[in-house]
């Protein structure tokens, strides 16, 4: 019964409440239920708090599906909220479901067959719509490329909230019943078509190759010794070590984001699909000793071998490969040098676990380096029976000899370990202080 400016006060009150709550009170009330050390209380105060604030948002004349989206962007922004996120995962499909049922059960297919062409059109022309202003967007936060039209098209149908503003609207008579069960079709056939949008993405959009004919790579305006292609985890390094050995680099990359992020510490990286014979010869390609290969994609740094190998053979290829499949198709291509990203990481965390239980460090780097020498060896054997057409878990020579190596391997790090207990350990074994004073005497 209150006036209608009564009631706006007290409903922007009541979410004013709600926002401050969850800015000062959520954080130090999770921190002490945290401190109990009991994972249950931590999804009970969740759950307290989502009924809590639906219920608030009811009682002052709002949805409830409201209160549990305000919930939900509160519990967010607290440091718990990985926590919290793995606690209600099991409910999220249950939930989820019974919410589409439900959508679903409401919806009148009667209206869909009494004005086709009417419904029809009004959901492609909020998903057009949508998707010009999404696409605008993404033009202004300069998205490129495949990022672009991913994030158009993800988000070009009607959201699933549409359905609370409808029940919203029609439960204040803001809209009549028969215009909201006509827009609440909309909103479900949009939802229906976003797979047909995606599928659309992956074959007009995915197949062609990023950035090219239109999208022009960044002008690059000097060129340095080595030219690194991708600026990862993995070029990061590559780079931040030559930079510091003052060896001149110009580092590539097709994601925007990625070099506004380096920017920030002061690398200086270009904008531009590295595959592209044009940006690289803009890198100094002709004048370059080596090219580093670091981009995610496998198949296009196979193609970037050929590419400089074919065109500039006195170039250095160095690249990264992430599988030992992947290692014989940059072989294969005519790379100069192929590392497995993983291979030298793995073989440090077992250094030390062999040091963990007891293993003599002398002994530990000697058996490390047999290792490295035999698994390296066993490289080369089993590339004469591998077959790029074939799955290696599909080839039968390949797996033989995998297993015969596997043996082999065992044998000769056994050898080399006995050979190794006999020896003397004193050259790993630091001498005593001033022994090379006394040696010089």
């Amino acid at each position: 019964g209150l006036p209608g400016w009564a009631a706006a006060l007290v409903t922007l009150s009541a979410i004013a409440f709600v926002v401050l709550a969850g800015s000062y009170a959520v954080r130090p009330l999770f921190r002490f239920v945290h401190a109990a050390r009991l994972r249950e209380m931590d999804t009970i105060v969740a759950l307290f708090i989502v009924v809590g604030i639906a219920s608030l948002m009811s009682f002052v004349g709002l949805s409830p599906a409201l209160g549990t989206f305000l919930a939900g962007v509160m519990l967010a922004s607290s440091e718990f909220k990985h926590e919290l996120e793995s606690q209600v995962e099991p409910f999220k499909g249950l939930l989820l479901g019974l919410f589409f049922i439900t959508v679903g059960a409401g919806i009148d297919f009667g209206i869909l067959f009494g004005d086709f062409a009417t419904i029809i059109g009004l959901t492609l022309g909020v998903i057009a719509v949508k998707g010009v202003v999404l696409y605008a967007l993404a033009q202004l936060f300069r998205l490129q490329g495949a990022h672009r039209w991913l994030f158009t098209l993800g988000l070009a149908q009607a959201g699933e909230f549409g359905f609370v503003l409808l029940s919203f609207s029609l439960q204040n008579n803001v809209i009549p019943a028969d215009l909201a069960g006509t827009l609440s079709l909309v909103v479900a056939l949009s939802m229906l078509l976003t797979p047909g949008l995606f599928i659309l993405y992956d074959r007009f959009v995915l197949s062609r190759p990023p950035d090219t004919g239109d999208q022009p790579g960044e002008q690059i305006g000097e060129s340095g010794t080595v030219i690194i292609a991708g600026s990862g985890r993995f070029g990061q390094i590559v780079n931040r070590l030559l930079v510091a050995s003052g060896v001149k680099t110009v580092v590539l990359d097709h994601e925007v984001a990625m070099i506004d992020m380096l920017g920030k510490f002061g690398v200086k990286s270009y904008y531009g699909d590295a595959s592209r014979p044009d940006l690289l010869h803009a890198a100094g390609i002709e004048s370059a000793k080596a090219i580093v290969i670091a981009i995610d994609d496998k198949e296009r740094a196979v193609e970037m071998v050929e590419h400089v190998k074919r065109h500039h053979p006195d170039v250095t290829t160095l690249a990264r490969a992430y599988d030992v499949g992947h290692l014989y198709l940059l072989n294969k291509a005519g790379v100069d040098i192929a590392v497995r990203e993983l291979f030298d990481a793995s073989l440090e965390i077992g250094k030390e676990a062999l040091k963990a239980v007891g293993t003599h460090p002398f002994k530990v780097e000697k058996m490390s380096q047999a290792f490295r020498r035999h698994d390296f060896a066993g490289l080369d054997t089993l590339y004469e029976v591998w077959d790029a057409d074939t799955a290696m878990s599909s080839n039968k020579a390949y797996l033989a000899r995998a297993r015969e190596h596997g043996a082999t391997l065992r044998e000769l790090m056994e050898t080399d370990r006995l050979q190794l207990h006999d020896r003397s350990e004193r050259g790993w074994t630091p001498p005593p202080k001033h022994y090379a004073e006394k040696l010089a005497d």
